[in-house]
């Protein structure tokens, strides 16, 4: 336990704080320090790519797909895989905490970072893709950072593990177990208070459903088809009702906003340092550019020219960060402050969502998370497989154990908590942001290169 501790807070503490004017502070943790000067590097070297390049992102998402080719997916479908598994409880939970602790200026500060994120989500999209692989278990292709890291440290590819490429696999597959108990724990407690549905029935329904899907060859990706789209809608269309509804608040909100996000309003308060560091945070976590996750589909993606993936998955970081999470921001702020002064947390969330829809705003809530959650679930899986095959080679031995494990900690989860599993899990994700670091930048290079290809090619 006290390794786990360590670990924890190696990762996502403080590696150093630098005090502001006014008594506030900036706490520096060891993955903003590693994710937002990267970011910063590929923005630079992608000649600014989220601003450059967004109607590209929004052309090649439109377009007419690449058909199934032996097993193959889509780019939009790869978009699709990597979308549930970013948005989930952070979109939710998570933006309410950030809001919480650094106030309406930590949403401007989400937004940058999701910027800077793109870019970072470009290169290692585009890396998985060039090094990806076909997969003989499920047809089509497989890959990922654990296959990129392989071959930057094998170039001619004669070994068949990598200790740090195996190192990244092993940390995936730790991150998604913990991960795997963190969502069911979310859906039967969001469950309970809703509807007063028993831990023990909305579990067994949750596991029952998510085994008949990912027990099967390829389940995955067409639940996801379906699941996706209607989730995103059904939370875009519910924001839209309440920004309709509160137009005359919308003024206020955004000074409320870009005030605080700059200090204008805490700077005497102390509050400028939490607002930055709580909207970079959320940013990083949410849409989860840099931990190597978006790469196993991007890598299972069936485009015409390496660079399509990274600019899908790059699609994926804003619509994750400047969509998604944007969402549960507006629905908080256009709440009264005297009706949710005091509180945090779930409670905030469900006091906002009552405030603008009554009792129904409670069930909105827990669908949501719901949905969100199980997609997160089914989604990780298949991140799985990829690094599963990396480690214990192709046999359905190996793919069907993990599954049956990720099963069992769902249930697990739904029953108790346990909070050193969910530690194990953001330890998972730290250790993968770390190993994935190491190459993704001298790596670079590869991405940017398939870049000015594309664009050359599209200018002619």
């Amino acid at each position: 336990m006290e390794l786990i501790t360590l670990l924890y807070n190696l990762l996502w503490g403080d590696l150093f704080t630098i005090l502001l004017p006014g008594g506030s502070s900036l706490g520096i943790s060891l993955l903003v320090l590693i994710l937002i000067p990267a970011g910063i590097y590929f923005t630079i070297k992608t000649k600014f790519l989220p601003i450059r390049l967004f109607p590209e992102m929004v052309r090649v998402s439109v377009e007419k797909q690449n058909g199934n080719n032996n097993g193959a997916i889509s780019g939009m479908q790869a978009l699709i895989v990597s979308t549930a598994t970013r948005v989930g409880m952070g979109n939710l939970v998570g933006v309410v905490a950030a809001i919480s602790a650094g106030g309406a200026g930590a949403v401007f500060w989400m937004w940058v970072t999701a910027l800077i994120g793109t870019s970072t989500a470009f290169v290692e999209a585009t890396l998985a893709q060039i090094h990806k692989q076909e997969d003989p278990l499920y047809g089509g292709f497989r890959g990922g950072p654990a296959y990129y890291i392989h071959n930057f440290f094998d170039k001619e590819k004669k070994k068949r593990h990598q200790p740090l490429a195996v190192l990244f696999a092993l940390s995936g597959l730790l991150c998604w177990c913990g991960v795997s108990q963190v969502i069911s724990n979310s859906v039967t407690s969001s469950f309970e208070n809703a509807f007063n549905i028993p831990p023990i029935v909305s579990t067994v329904v949750l596991v029952v459903i998510a085994a008949i899907i990912v027990l099967r060859k390829n389940a995955t990706v067409k639940v996801l088809d379906v699941i996706v789209p209607i989730m995103a809608a059904f939370y875009f269309g519910i924001t839209i009702f309440v920004i309709i509804n509160n137009a005359s608040m919308l003024p206020e909100v955004f000074t409320r906003i870009f005030e605080e996000a700059f200090g204008l309003r805490q700077m005497v308060a102390g509050g400028f340092g939490a607002a930055l560091m709580n909207g970079v945070k959320r940013g990083l976590f949410s849409n989860e550019a840099g931990s190597g996750s978006a790469p196993c589909a991007a890598a299972a993606a069936n485009v015409d020219h390496p660079a399509k993936a990274g600019l899908f998955q790059a699609f994926g970081v804003m619509i994750d960060t400047l969509v998604i999470c944007s969402c549960t921001a507006m629905i908080m702020l256009l709440a009264p402050a005297e009706v949710i002064d005091g509180l945090s947390g779930m409670d905030l969330l469900q006091t906002a969502m009552n405030f603008h829809f009554g009792k129904a705003g409670v069930i909105f809530t827990a669908f949501t998370l719901g949905l969100f959650s199980f997609s997160t679930f089914i989604g990780i899986l298949y991140y799985a497989r990829s690094n599963v095959a990396y480690l214990f080679g192709d046999n359905w031995k190996s793919q069907t154990i993990f599954k049956v494990i990720a099963l069992i900690m769902l249930f697990i989860g739904g029953l108790a908590t346990y909070t050193f599993v969910w530690d194990l899990g953001d330890i998972g994700v730290g250790l993968m942001t770390i190993f994935n670091m190491i190459v993704l930048v001298p790596m670079s290079g590869q991405a940017i290169r398939s870049l000015n290809e594309y664009t050359s090619k599209k200018n002619r």
